[in-house]
């Protein structure tokens, strides 16, 4: 109970300390405050114009981005910020009690804490900006790699900033810290599938196993990686539909990185009938080598007689393709089949079709059997 009366005291003594305040001072001390006020609210407005028009012409005539960026911030000066500045330099000119004073001092330190995290965040995005524009013409695969660092930086700069700010209006940060601490763990067991995608992104953006742009086949769909979030990666289908995984759930599945093929390997098939002299059938591998080597980014491998089938002999030939690109790939291997068949037809090579064939025995008029037969086709 004493403890209460004391702090009831004390804020009524408070109370009374700024209203002897307001009552001792003239209406000339007033005046000269408020006058002072508005003056310096003036020349701080002036000062700011100044700067930011030399800075902007130094920005005109240099390549740095720096300058650009001092710019920005300097357009993020709030006018609460210059007033309450003015407020305090006003002030100044009274004859000023504790309490008055100390509040003056606390207003100006919190508004200068939220007025810097203002300058620093409009620095920061601008830089975070113009590194992701780079990113995007250069090195596509970092992009979400600097969006989450800037995330991460401006999540950095606001806590600071609260901190100091509850540091400077008296509250303990050291125990709010723990406590957050502390609740941050029950948070975590609560979110942990959400936590799982984050760090999971996280894998992602460091590990790079892909990229934005990159071609992805996931179990039977595929699609090529449109964004790749805090929780979530997308997926443009061939089909146009957009394919949504969590980031957890697509980092345990075998993915298939079609963006990271620098060349194709091309394994086809072909068969002709058996009635193909043995000189065509030496023909054939080089048939083939022509066909693959006539077209631009090709690389031949082999053509090999592969065996005697039911109703065919096989070829088996094998070429690569120098470029991940599909349509490109189709090209290609329609141009060397034209080619192939374009010589089949030169050389009277005929490709083979399942085929069946009989043989009819039968008695002559002796009772012998005929050595002759019929064959049906």
């Amino acid at each position: 109970m004493q403890s209460e009366n004391d702090d009831t005291l004390s804020l009524a003594e408070r109370f009374d300390e700024l209203a002897d305040f307001v009552t001792r001072h003239g209406q000339d001390d007033w005046l000269v405050a408020v006058a002072a006020a508005v003056g310096f609210y003036l020349v701080l407005r002036g000062i700011q114009w100044i700067v930011r028009h030399y800075l902007a012409r130094l920005a005109d005539r240099t390549d740095t981005r720096w300058d650009d960026h001092l710019v920005d911030a300097l357009d993020q000066t709030r006018f609460w910020f210059l007033a309450i500045v003015a407020l305090w330099a006003g002030g100044m000119t009274m004859d000023l009690a504790d309490t008055p004073r100390a509040i003056l001092h606390t207003a100006v330190v919190l508004a200068l804490l939220l007025q810097g995290g203002f300058w620093v965040n409009s620095m920061l995005k601008a830089e975070i900006k113009q590194h992701r524009e780079w990113a995007k013409e250069n090195n596509p695969g970092s992009v979400s790699t600097i969006s989450l660092v800037g995330f991460v930086v401006q999540v950095v700069l606001w806590s600071t900033v609260v901190l100091l700010i509850l540091d400077n209006l008296g509250v303990d940060i050291t125990a709010l810290v723990a406590g957050l601490g502390i609740g941050g763990v029950a948070v975590a067991l609560a979110v942990q599938n959400i936590l799982g995608d984050l760090f999971a992104s996280l894998s992602i953006v460091l590990d790079k196993p892909f990229v934005v742009g990159d071609f992805l086949k996931v179990g039977d769909l595929l699609g090529s990686v449109d964004h790749i979030g805090l929780k979530t990666t997308r997926l443009r289908s061939l089909s146009g539909e957009q394919l949504v995984f969590s980031n957890n759930d697509l980092l345990t599945s075998r993915i298939q990185n079609y963006g990271r093929m620098f060349e194709r390997r091309v394994v086809f098939s072909l068969g002709v009938t058996y009635q193909t002299p043995l000189e065509k059938l030496k023909l054939i591998p080089e048939i083939v080598k022509e066909a693959v080597e006539a077209q631009d980014k090709t690389r031949f491998d082999r053509s090999h007689f592969m065996k005697y089938a039911d109703f065919s002999l096989n070829y088996e030939s094998v070429f690569y393709v120098a470029s991940p690109d599909y349509n490109v790939y189709m090209d290609i291997q329609q141009a060397i089949f034209f080619r192939i068949h374009e010589r089949f037809e030169a050389e009277g090579i005929e490709f083979a079709y399942p085929t069946q064939t009989i043989y009819v025995g039968r008695d002559d008029a002796d009772g012998a059997d005929g050595a002759d037969g019929e064959q049906a086709t």
